[in-house]
């Protein structure tokens, strides 16, 4: 059997605790990116889910959050998904991105709206993870709005239900699905909805239960989560502690059966 690693985190622009990324300098940005960089190495995961990572933007430093972690996290391989892309004074360009040991031989970024500033979507992965085809979905949904969320699961599925039909005889797995759910304090609207539609695709468990992930200082919602598939045995999740962003990092590590 394969054991793999996975982590999805929220890395609020590289900001820290700082509640906003314009007023954090480059220097301090860089320097809490090689702390990140410092927990991914410790933490060794094989593939790392980010949310809120920046390309080139005048809030977070003007420089590659990603190329930054990954040469600084010692990972071989890295793709973007920019959600949110706007050029001249105010330049900026973010979005989900994937770390990984492992060749990423396919990607695609959906973009959920047309926003250029707090537009939300998914980046979605192939990782050839030893002779098999892992499908990784690395998603982030709407932070105010419950119409939104639910709106959003119902593209992810639609183009699913896609994905599935032209591309399943090539994975070893139906796709995990990861990210920040963005679950309101008074219920799990998107991530309950999107579970009982999983059910159509086989048996999915849901990482962690009950572990809230946000704020880092003192989490009080679980807001990032992890969906298995069938052919994924859940070994280990853990919620890691950490107050290198507002979110808090979750760790699982499953095995390929």
């Amino acid at each position: 059997m394969l054991r793999l690693r996975l982590l999805t985190f929220n890395i609020a622009h590289g900001r820290g605790l700082n509640p906003i990324q314009g007023l954090t300098s480059a220097r301090k940005l860089r320097l809490n990116l090689r702390k990140i960089s410092t927990l991914l190495r410790r933490l060794e995961p094989d593939i790392v889910a980010l949310q809120e990572v920046d390309e080139c933007s005048r809030w977070a430093g003007n420089f590659d959050h990603l190329d930054y972690l990954r040469v600084h996290g010692g990972f071989a391989h890295a793709r973007f998904g920019i959600n949110n892309r706007r050029t001249g004074l105010l330049n900026l360009s973010y979005g989900n991105a994937l770390l990984s040991q492992h060749v990423i031989s396919h990607e695609q970024t959906v973009v959920f709206g047309r926003g250029s500033l707090g537009e939300k979507g998914f980046l979605f992965g192939e990782i050839e993870f030893h002779g098999r085809r892992v499908p990784i979905v690395n998603l982030h949904l709407h932070y105010g709005s419950r119409g939104q969320r639910l709106r959003q699961i119902d593209r992810l599925l639609a183009w699913l239900r896609d994905q599935h039909r032209l591309r399943r005889h090539d994975w070893a797995v139906q796709p995990i699905i990861c990210g920040d759910f963005n679950t309101p304090v008074t219920g799990d609207d998107a991530t309950a909805s999107l579970q009982s539609h999983l059910a159509d695709y086989g048996d999915y468990v849901l990482q962690p239960v009950l572990t809230p992930t946000f704020p880092s200082m003192l989490p009080r919602r679980a807001l990032d989560f992890v969906f298995l598939p069938a052919g994924c045995r859940p070994i280990h999740c853990k919620v890691v502690k950490s107050l290198l962003s507002d979110h808090r990092p979750v760790l699982v590590e499953v095995e390929l059966k």
